[in-house]
């Protein structure tokens, strides 16, 4: 765990857990507190410094509104790796990340040819019980979990037998095989976690997700993907730029 060197001024108007605050987000920034570290518990950082447990908590609280410090069940307060802002565009997550520069990893949690439910369906333009791919992933940077992601596709448009997905992006594959993602509809919206969620991107049962829907279209105008995802809401973000008409 880590400690920083915080130094008080007890006869500054400014408040005393505004100091922390201040000084905890300069070491974060400076990288003398690199992403991933754990702080040491707030009682014993109240303890040395000589503040109050409340002010201390205080202090924590302005930097996780920031989203630059994290509470994690089981872990502790965290620093979090720079959130991913993502712009509103046709790209897949995993290319995104690499081109800002992080190494993303995936964890495949299944990978089956299931019959279409009328949701899916309905957003692929199928039949229903038309064979589709169903993938369920876990992405991350590093080792902190970022997005929990459920993708469908049709069974007769690709071949995911022997796919490593660990290691290539789903989008990747699609234009691997030729096939050229054009235009999609997304829904942008949040939700709660539940049990699942909550044990797969450590957070709390209840906590508050990001969530984006996607149907993706070829070039002409069959949908070809149908994604489901969810993110932790302090790691990433979508950007828009918003233009007058």
């Amino acid at each position: 765990m880590t400690q920083p060197s915080i130094t008080l001024d007890r006869s500054s108007p400014v408040p005393l857990y505004f100091q922390v605050a201040e000084q905890l987000e300069r070491a974060i920034v400076a990288g003398e507190i690199a992403a991933g570290e754990r702080l040491d518990n707030e009682i014993s950082m109240a303890r040395d410094l000589g503040l109050s447990r409340p002010t201390m908590r205080q202090a924590i609280q302005v930097l996780v509104d920031k989203g630059m410090l994290v509470r994690r069940r089981g872990v502790g307060t965290q620093v979090v790796q720079g959130r991913v802002r993502r712009q509103v565009e046709l790209t897949s997550l995993f290319d995104d990340l690499s081109a800002a520069g992080h190494h993303p990893q995936t964890r495949v949690l299944s990978c089956e040819r299931l019959e279409a439910d009328p949701e899916i369906a309905e957003e692929l333009q199928l039949g229903v019980g038309t064979l589709v791919w169903s993938v369920r992933r876990l992405r991350l940077i590093g080792d902190q979990p970022l997005a929990v992601m459920h993708n469908v596709l049709p069974a007769s448009l690709v071949d995911l037998t022997g796919v490593d997905l660990e290691h290539e992006g789903l989008y990747a594959t699609l234009r691997a095989t030729g096939l050229a993602i054009r235009v999609a509809r997304q829904r942008i919206g949040a939700r709660r976690a539940d049990e699942a969620d909550a044990d797969l991107l450590g957070e709390s049962v209840g906590a508050p997700l990001l969530t984006m829907q996607r149907t993706a279209y070829d070039d002409s105008g069959h949908a070809v993907e149908y994604g489901r995802h969810a993110y932790r809401p302090d790691l990433y973000s979508f950007d828009m730029t918003l233009v007058d008409r």
